[in-house]
């Protein structure tokens, strides 16, 4: 229960801005509380002054009866038009914060670092944003409408029916223990099958997005039935587990029901005996009638209201989870915008481990100036990406330093430092969108003619102009209305959009036949000039006119140097290229050669 507790306070602690209509509508709540004591003691004194009339054999009190009239019909209009406005920006109230902390939630998780989001899936990431929040709309709605008022009504009732007839007042107390008992029980029962529940909806979206975001995979092999028997067993299991909690709170529904009505003739039963020996009146009778009417309804409320906490609990919990992850990396307190950098790259003993013990970079040492071209290459795995992916603060190092123009970039804002970086991907990554937008994603201030010259650069003017829609066509899910020769010359063009004085290539021209990859290679080259730049690549024609190859292995640079210098070392890297590099026509001439000449030296 306290951990409900917790969970309910902190979801109402995000109101945020709204506070201030929150602090109003909860005191609309308590004075609609209180008002609803009036009606049934109204009534059980009208009762007591007709009856006290009837006995007397004499007309009532039309005087003292209008003015109980009167406050009755007071009471309700205050109770009706008070109820209105409450329900009214209730709803509103509930509506903005969902969206708010919808948006808030979405920004947080995209500056979650990307080692996070490769160890949890976009599917549950998606889930629990909606289910989350759609849990907060209702309990802030509900909070406002329904619970702060029943709660309040619960506690001020017992008190004061305690006034009005202690006698009385004890089976509405009996009520409210056997309630409390059966809702500490159904809760203790059902919480442990509640998170089982919660875990078989995540795997539900992780599985359906699996399958729908690799759909062309899931028809090549024929996996649709396969694919759709997978998801029927996950929603038996989660049928499996929620059943056994639906069947506790029915249990519970039921029983409340049964002690409610028992209580109800009990009050009747013991009343009478009460009469009968001059304990109470019928007008008091009638006035806890209508108390217990009334207590019925909040415990229903309230039986409601717990139900509703203890199947949103986890699922509340797991928001609050993701919601509050702090990213590790991060701005510092004290962190500058760079500004435009000149490129001045150092990486100084940098180490970092994936996992804390297998290093996937170790004590990297290296400067590359203003306006080089410098490449990586090495066996998949040697940490080439590993060692760009620090640059641009993917991961923080765990020792050492990577400096730009002489500062540690952790120095830097995150914005600032990646603003002056751009990547092109091995795998491309577009959003469904036109092409046009993803375009300005490089430069949102980019005009048409920007748009176009970029794309000529890249060599992809020529199929855009081919569409129907130019650059308003949309390139589909990630990108699949488009070749993958395609999508690399926009990811390319791009790039050139956003004119960082700091390029990284990670195997840029990967997806591109010959032709096209040579017209593209001859626009990076062009772009390149001037600005610092890394190449990741495994074809030699984007290593052949490096200033300099680092080749990596094990996570360790061993050797550096020119194209010719390494071959000429007949190093590691000659091995790479005579094992992985090796082309048709001049350039396996050129290996020939060079292998020819040290042998006779």
């Amino acid at each position: 229960m306290m951990n409900f507790f917790r969970i309910y306070v902190r979801a109402l602690k995000m109101l945020g801005s709204e506070a201030t209509l929150g602090w109003s509508l909860a005191a609309a709540n308590v004075a609609l509380a209180l008002a609803q004591f009036a009606e049934p003691y109204l009534l059980g004194k009208i009762i007591n002054t007709l009856v006290g009339a009837e006995a007397k054999r004499a007309l009532p009190d039309w005087n003292e009866l209008m003015q109980l009239l009167g406050a009755w019909v007071g009471f309700g209009l205050f109770t009706i038009v008070c109820g209105t406005l409450v329900a009214l920006y209730a709803d509103r109230l509930a509506h903005r914060r969902r969206h708010a902390v919808l948006t808030s939630y979405f920004e947080r998780v995209l500056q979650l670092p990307l080692s996070y989001h490769g160890g949890t899936h976009s599917g549950r990431l998606m889930k629990v944003m909606l289910a989350g929040t759609d849990s907060l709309w209702w309990l802030w709605l509900g909070f406002f409408r329904e619970h702060l008022a029943a709660f309040v009504f619960l506690l001020g009732l017992l008190p004061f029916t305690i006034f009005l007839n202690w006698r009385l007042a004890l089976l509405l107390i009996l009520l409210c223990v056997i309630f409390t008992a059966l809702t500490a029980l159904v809760l203790h029962k059902a919480e442990s099958l509640q998170s089982s529940v919660e875990r078989h909806y995540s795997e539900l979206a992780e599985r359906t997005s699996d399958a729908l975001g690799n759909v062309a995979l899931v028809q090549s092999f024929a996996r649709v039935e396969a694919e759709v028997i997978g998801l029927k067993n996950v929603v038996a299991k989660l049928l499996g587990a929620q059943m056994p909690v639906l069947s506790w709170w029915a249990i519970a529904a039921v029983i409340t029901r049964a002690s409610t009505t028992l209580t109800v003739l009990a009050i009747y039963v013991v009343g009478i005996v009460l009469y009968i020996r001059g304990l109470t009146t019928i007008g008091d009778i009638v006035m806890f009638t209508g108390y217990a009417g009334l207590l019925v309804t909040r415990l229903e409320q309230v039986v409601g209201f717990a139900n509703r906490l203890f199947l949103d609990a986890p699922r509340l919990k797991e928001f609050f989870e993701v919601y509050d992850t702090v990213p590790t990396v991060r701005d510092d307190h004290d962190a500058i915008d760079p500004g435009h950098v000149h490129g001045k790259i150092e990486f100084d003993k940098v180490s970092f481990s994936h996992d804390g013990v297998r290093p996937a970079v170790a004590d990297l040492t290296f400067t590359v100036l203003p306006g080089e071209t410098v490449a990586l290459v090495g066996p998949t795995g040697a940490g080439k990406s590993t060692a760009l992916a620090l640059l641009y603060r993917v991961f923080d190092p765990q020792s050492g330093s990577v400096k730009i123009d002489g500062t540690d970039i952790r120095g830097f804002k995150l914005a600032g430092l990646r603003r002056n970086i751009g990547v092109v991907f091995q795998e491309v990554l577009l959003f469904n969108r036109t092409i046009a937008e993803n375009l300005r994603i490089g430069n949102a201030d980019a005009t048409d003619q920007d748009l176009r010259a970029a794309c000529k650069r890249a060599q992809a003017l020529d199929f855009i102009d081919s569409k129907p829609d130019g650059m308003q066509a949309s390139v589909g899910e990630r990108g699949r209305a488009l070749s993958g020769g395609e999508r690399q010359r926009i990811s390319i063009a791009r790039a050139l959009l956003k004119d960082p004085p700091i390029l990284i290539l990670d195997e840029a021209t990967s997806a591109l036949d010959a032709t096209t990859e040579v017209k593209v290679q001859a626009a990076l080259e062009e772009v390149m000039k001037g600005r610092t730049t890394f190449v990741i690549a495994h074809r030699l024609a984007t290593v052949r006119n490096a200033t300099r190859i680092l080749v990596f292995e094990h996570g360790q640079i061993v050797e550096s140097g020119s194209f010719d210098m390494l071959m000429k070392n007949n190093g590691t890297f000659a091995a790479l290229a005579k094992a992985q590099f090796l082309a048709a026509g001049p350039m396996r001439s050129q290996i020939e050669e060079l292998s020819e000449s040290e042998a006779d030296g």
